[in-house]
């Protein structure tokens, strides 16, 4: 989004996590790194308040942009306590800060504060644009859909690809180990395959672990079945990562509702069918609008184990299937751009799209 709004011609600050790794230098905006680390947790939310406190007067000014649940906090506190002033307030929503966000009395209140306030703002689904007016109305006059796009350094075209060394086929997953990302559906369904095809695939999953009793589930899992191999990757970095969506053959996330958790759209479903890779995913929140089910991929109603076994068949019985939708998936993954996204959050001018 800052490239984005840089190469429209404003000028672009963007503040981030402090990194140990070098600094890129060809940035088309300047990058402002904070005494944080990345994540959304307390001390960091701590942290950007004293930012928001010591650069207010330079605020005024500014158009600031928040896009993320932990900035958005740390917003609502200093504008609570009175600190702060800007030009323009714009912001982006994903879908579960909403719920969670509602859920809370307190937060509810702030977050009515924050919308209210809000200049526009920018939501990647249809569907989360309606869970946005649904819970918070008042956002509804000034909401717009701004779609997700790959980020700007995102290989679309795959590199040549390599041949993995076990001759089968595999079903890539990445995200992180979490109930609310699915990994232990697509684990089973792909068990329940007949046995003759169960042997020919290989499941891999990539992603940090953030719930150490889910990954001992999934590994309890995959020992219970030695007739599907499954290797877990860990978290890769990411050229590591191109290698292994170059060496897969389909990308499977089939993400659940998670208490006030929901797959709000889904940026990864883009990076696997820029790769080249058919998905298969559920049909949750906002994915169905960041895969085209029957051309990008399959999607499946949640918790019908039977149907999403079936969809995993689909593909891997037929190449020119996989051939076909990895194809589409490049073309559909070039539509999506942050720069009409930008138009939108950031022109002086009324946007020629109205809030739908």
């Amino acid at each position: 989004m800052g490239k984005a709004a840089a190469e429209l011609g404003h000028s672009v600050e963007v503040w981030a996590p402090h990194t140990d790794s070098p600094e890129k230098t060809s940035w088309l905006f300047k990058v402002r790194r904070l005494p944080v680390s990345n994540g959304h947790g307390p001390l960091n939310r701590l942290a950007l308040v004293r930012e928001f406190i010591r650069e207010r007067r330079r605020l005024r000014q500014a158009t600031v942009y928040l896009s993320e649940p932990g900035p958005m906090l740390a917003w609502m506190l200093v504008s609570f306590l009175g600190a702060l002033r800007v030009r323009r307030l714009v912001l982006t929503f994903h879908g579960s800060e909403i719920r969670r966000f509602h859920a809370n009395p307190l937060l509810r209140v702030l977050t009515r504060r924050l919308v209210r306030k809000a200049f526009r703002i920018g939501t990647l689904a249809r569907y989360t644009q309606q869970l946005l007016s649904e819970r918070f109305p008042e956002a509804a006059t000034k909401t717009f859909l701004t779609p997700g796009a790959l980020r700007t350094d995102f290989t679309v075209n795959p590199r040549t690809p390599r041949k993995n060394d076990s001759g089968k086929i595999i079903v890539l997953t990445v995200g992180r180990l979490h109930p609310r990302k699915g990994q232990l559906l697509s684990l089973q369904a792909l068990q329940d395959l007949p046995e003759p095809l169960r042997k020919r695939v290989e499941y891999w999953l990539v992603g940090p672990t953030l719930a150490p009793a889910y990954e001992r589930a999934l590994h309890a899992a995959a020992a219970s079945q030695p007739g599907l191999a499954v290797r877990f990757l860990g978290n890769l970095p990411d050229d590591q990562l191109e290698t292994v969506y170059d060496q897969a053959d389909i990308f499977a996330l089939t993400s659940i509702d998670h208490g006030h958790s929901v797959e709000g759209f889904g940026l990864v479903y883009l990076e696997a069918s820029a790769r080249g890779l058919p998905v298969v995913a559920h049909r949750v929140g906002g994915v169905a609008e960041a895969v085209d089910d029957g051309r990008t991929g399959l999607l499946v109603a949640p918790h019908h184990p039977a149907a999403l076994t079936e969809a995993f068949r689909s593909l891997l019985e037929d190449d020119a299937l996989r051939r076909r939708m990895g194809e589409a998936g490049r073309t559909w993954a070039r539509q999506h751009s942050w720069t009409r996204a930008a138009e939108l959050l950031f022109s002086d001018d009324s946007p020629a799209d109205q809030p739908s």
